[in-house]
């Protein structure tokens, strides 16, 4: 898999007019199923300013990584927002997660949160990780 590159903040897609939040609802996005999820997980933890941190570290069995945390943004963080949801990405996550998807199943065989991923080239069976 080849990193995206190239990218500016915002490039070539609407900015919300909070300079600190950007709307780029293209980037990354989340279904209704994982918004609903996250907000609960806010509500529960009792920190609803902590926002949904989705990124990638090397790791797994084949090769990287995901990971998901509420946390505070960062200074290099770029900010989206889905499912009126903000979603912190790290610049070498964004990265790798360009035009992924976050979905929850909590079915009978649920698996907790997923991430579609259209960058990666292969994942693992437990579809934690991807190369």
């Amino acid at each position: 898999m080849v990193p995206a590159t190239g990218l500016t903040k915002c490039e070539g897609l609407s900015v919300d007019n909070d300079p600190e939040v950007s709307t780029l609802n293209l980037m990354i996005t989340l279904t209704p199923r994982a918004a609903l999820q996250v907000r609960t997980m806010q509500t529960t933890a009792g920190e609803p300013q902590k926002k949904l941190r989705v990124f990638v570290e090397t790791g797994g069995c084949s090769g990287f990584q995901y990971g998901m945390s509420l946390d505070l943004p960062k200074p290099d963080d770029q900010q989206f927002v889905s499912e009126g949801i903000a979603v912190l990405l790290d610049p070498t996550s964004l990265a790798y997660l360009q035009g992924s998807m976050v979905d929850f199943d909590d079915g009978l065989h649920g698996k907790g949160f997923e991430i579609k991923n259209p960058n990666a080239e292969s994942t693992c069976g437990c579809g934690k990780s991807f190369n």
